[in-house]
């Protein structure tokens, strides 16, 4: 199963993918990443912070972005080239994050697509906001 080709894109074309972010997916990221801040895994310590309780990592919230790059738009095949984000407000755990990615240009001759790339929370502020270039897949050689 492979994606879809960028002769199968248009400009417009869009995939989401949502997931509530619990405490374990905190502490499974913590330890993938290494991050250990403790604004995301001391709950006594971030209640002294600005935001008075733990929050997501960032990048977790934005890894929900390759997850619908890779699985739904333009899918399976499709190798990430390069991502921008700037983060724009906190994910605390319990927070349901929804990536949206959304075809923004076609660059044929270079067989490469630009791609609006955001996370929105359960209140629809955007938590995440970027955009990414990908290289889709290929048709199969016959």
């Amino acid at each position: 199963m492979i994606g879809k080709t960028i002769e199968e894109l248009k400009v417009g074309d869009t995939a989401r993918f949502s997931k509530t972010i619990s405490e374990s997916d905190v502490y499974l990221f913590a330890g993938v990443t290494g991050d250990l801040n403790p604004a995301h895994v001391n709950e006594d310590y971030a209640k002294g912070t600005y935001f008075k309780t733990r929050i997501a990592h960032g990048m977790l919230s934005a890894s929900l972005i390759s997850g619908v790059i890779g699985t739904r738009l333009p899918g399976p095949g499709t190798i990430y080239m390069h991502q921008e984000v700037s983060f724009l407000a906190p994910v605390k755990i319990g927070d349901t994050v929804t990536a949206i990615v959304e075809v923004a240009e076609i660059m044929a001759e270079k067989k490469r697509v630009r791609l609006k790339t955001v996370c929105i929370n359960q209140e629809n502020t955007t938590v995440v906001d970027g955009e990414a270039i990908v290289s889709p897949p290929r048709a199969p050689q016959k």
